[in-house]
């Protein structure tokens, strides 16, 4: 009893901030200890500080032509080189960097939302109702992801905008099914059945209890889809369904130099870098949020 009175008095002598530490410090904490994370994350911030700062960094518009300069290497006055129409192709990386960004974040936030909403429900509720969406699901996730965002821009039209939404589609049945794997284990814990007990509303326990405690799967998950969103775009753009000209998105560059790989590899070697770059940066960044925000993986 000493002991445990010595004990006690110990831990209440300790200032309250080491006592209790905020989860979001506990957490950063964790991801800075891991190396691959921190890298992953700096390249993510490098890219998007040279999107936002493209207009006042690029040394020329991306739609100015000067034919004069068609197909030349990279030099002191043209860093990465030129396209076939005397494009500067270090101007258009730095655009493009835009538009990779812009449809991989909000086609993910779109499949996220989306995706998020149709699971709590199919989880929560069950039933015939958890059936339907299941099966939706199923039937989806029978296609190959490019497949099926081919057919999707194929029957809205070729342009970025109906991209972004054809790989929102795809993106929605991973999203779905895990948050509804999620809830079906948390709608079982003890408070949400207590919850219910004491005559609280469905959409107060879904919003308010359920949703905050299924979120971590969902921010890793995010994490990776905007890599695999990226892909996938400039996939749809290198077979012409994405970005048209002479909007400058990765995937389409990668497409109009494929001609030119011999006489002037640099104009499909730069693309193809930033490419990887941004996708590496995002799945190095999400395979450290799982290491933090995994329960399992903490243990």
């Amino acid at each position: 009893m000493a002991e445990l009175a010595k004990n006690m008095m110990e831990i209440e002598s300790k200032p309250v901030e080491e006592k209790l530490t905020p989860p979001w410090k506990e957490a950063w904490k964790s991801f800075c200890k891991n190396r691959l994370a921190l890298i992953g994350l700096g390249i993510v911030i490098f890219f998007i500080l040279i999107a936002f700062l493209a207009p006042y960094v690029a040394p020329f518009g991306y739609k100015e032509q000067h034919l004069a300069d068609r197909m030349m290497p990279p030099s002191s006055k043209h860093w990465f080189g030129t396209d076939d129409f005397g494009r500067d192709i270090f101007t258009r990386i730095l655009y493009g960097a835009r538009i990779s960004l812009w449809v991989g974040f909000f086609s993910v936030l779109g499949s996220v939302v989306i995706g998020t909403i149709l699971g709590i429900i199919s989880g929560y509720y069950g039933g015939l109702v958890d059936a339907i969406i299941s099966r939706i699901f199923d039937i989806m996730l029978a296609f190959p992801s490019t497949l099926l965002a081919i057919a999707v821009v194929a029957i809205l039209g070729p342009s970025l905008q109906n991209a972004l939404i054809a790989i929102a589609v795809v993106n929605v049945p991973n999203f779905g099914r895990l948050v509804r794997s999620k809830v079906l284990s948390v709608k079982q814990e003890e408070y949400i059945m207590a919850a219910r007990a004491v005559g609280m509303r469905d959409t107060r326990i879904l919003f308010y209890h359920i949703l905050p405690n299924s979120i971590s799967p969902v921010i890793v998950q995010a994490t990776l889809a905007i890599a695999t969103a990226i892909i996938e775009a400039a996939a749809l753009g290198f077979l012409g369904l994405g970005a048209q000209p002479p909007t400058p998105e990765w995937g389409k560059m990668l497409a109009d130099s494929k001609e030119y790989l011999v006489q002037a590899p640099w104009t499909l070697f730069f693309p193809g870098i930033a490419i990887m770059l941004t996708v590496l940066g995002f799945n190095l960044m999400g395979d450290g949020l799982q290491d933090v925000l995994d329960p399992k993986l903490k243990q």
